[in-house]
Parts: C-alpha cells; structure tokens; sequence
C-alpha cells in the first residue's frame, strides 16, 4: 500500500496571524499520516509546491489534497486542481502551470454547507441573538459572477441556511453575496421587517469582514461581530473527516 499524506491548502494571507490561525487549526487535525500546509500565494517558502516536496520527502506516494476553501464556486479551486494535475470540479479556464510532482492525487472539496460548518455558522448567529423568533439571519459570501460558480456558491448558501433554521429556530434564514452585489438591497428590506443578524462566511477575519460588509451596511440597522469560521475546534475536525472520508473511497490507480 502507497504511504499517505495530507495536503491543505490555503489562500495564503501577508498577515502573520492569518497564517498562525490556519497552522493551528491543522496542528489540530487528527490523522495518522504526515500533514502539511501548502499556500496559493503571499506566504514565502510555504506555497503548494514547497508542502508537495516535504510530504514527498517523508516518503508520501499518495496525497489527499484538502483545500481550506469557504465555497466551490472559489475561482482558486479550479486553479488549484490544475496545479496538481487533475480535473477541475468545473470547466473554468484558469492559467496555471501544474507542478512536478510523482505522488497521486486524491482531491477533496472544499467546506460548501457541510455539516460541521453549519454548526459553527449557527453557534456565531446565536451569539448575537435575543429572540431568535423576531430575527433574521444573513449569511454573506464573497460570491462570483461566473454562472457555473455563482450556482456553486447559491447551492451552499441555501443549504446552509436550511440547516441553521432547522437547528435554531430564527425567523429566517437567507443569504447575500458581493458578487453579484446584492448585500444592502436584501439587507434594507429584512431590516425593516426584523432585528437582522448578519454572519460572514469567511475562513477568518480581513478586510471583507472589517471594512466591506460594514461599509456596504452603513446606515441599516444589524447587528454584527465579524466573527468567522476561523477559530474553531470545528475546521480541524472538518479537516480530519474530509481526509478520513477520502480514503475509504476507491484507491486512486
């Protein structure tokens, strides 16, 4: 049987605590195997190809590649299905240069409206709520205007919010992305009607969830922590379970 290893990958970020948040979330992540962190971009001596070549030289002939993403319809996943040589998930023309490399490929997706994530979107909305009854949850994604990928995101959103209304009981839940811009008109008219919640979903906290969405909702009445996915016990165990379920799929010839 080929040795195994876990790739995660990141977006990367120019913020040292960024990047401390992701490696302290995979640290956490519970497998038997050798598990490194690879970045799209923006962290020096830690990009996709450098995490390859430390889990090749530890011996790894098989790589279950995880991509730390918040939707399918992220641009970067069919880049990075392109960097390691296999399909992407949909037919998006990227340019990219794939990576030498001789260990096989098994290539996950990314977080979508997986169970666990719905928990942590759900454990953040409840944290600013009063009466669950008379509010309205707002999820808001980054979105993309490319058809396949902006159905990707809509597809997860919407399943995401049917989870969080199952389990906590709000008035309702719906979402918002910036691309296509739809933030403040969904926003302005919830508001008038309930004490409106609105839940970034965001891997961590940065310049969308600090600056943009705060701009975009000047003026409306919400409330709003900025809190994101990132820290939460929950990504490491999203991470251990995507590895786990990936290797009882079938080998990869």
């Amino acid at each position: 049987m080929r040795k195994r290893g876990a790739l995660v990958i990141a977006h990367g970020s120019s913020k040292s605590e960024w990047v401390a948040m992701v490696d302290d979330a995979v640290e956490r992540v519970d497998v038997e195997m050798p598990v490194a962190v690879g970045f799209l971009e923006m962290v020096e001596g830690r990009a996709i190809p450098d995490a390859i070549r430390s889990l090749e030289a530890q011996g790894v002939e098989e790589i279950v590649a995880v991509p730390l993403f918040v939707s399918s319809g992220s641009a970067h996943i069919a880049e990075i299905a392109r960097m390691l040589g296999v399909e992407p998930p949909w037919p998006v023309e990227v340019d990219v240069t794939p990576i030498e490399f001789d260990a096989r490929v098994r290539f996950c997706r990314p977080m979508d409206d997986h169970p666990f994530i719905a928990r942590i979107l759900t454990e953040r909305a409840r944290e600013l709520s009063a009466d669950p009854q008379d509010e309205w949850v707002l999820l808001v994604g980054h979105g993309n205007e490319t058809p396949v990928l902006r159905k990707e995101w809509e597809r997860a959103m919407d399943r995401l919010a049917v989870q969080i209304q199952r389990e906590a009981g709000f008035a309702g839940v719906s979402s918002a992305t910036f691309h296509p811009d739809n933030l403040r008109g969904r926003a302005e008219d919830l508001a008038r009607k309930y004490r409106l919640l609105v839940v970034p979903l965001f891997l961590s906290e940065g310049y969308f969830t600090r600056k943009v969405i705060p701009s975009r909702l000047e003026g409306i009445p919400y409330v709003y922590s900025g809190r994101t996915y990132l820290p939460h016990p929950l990504v490491s165990e999203w991470i251990t379970s995507t590895v786990r379920e990936a290797l009882e799929e079938q080998p990869v010839m």
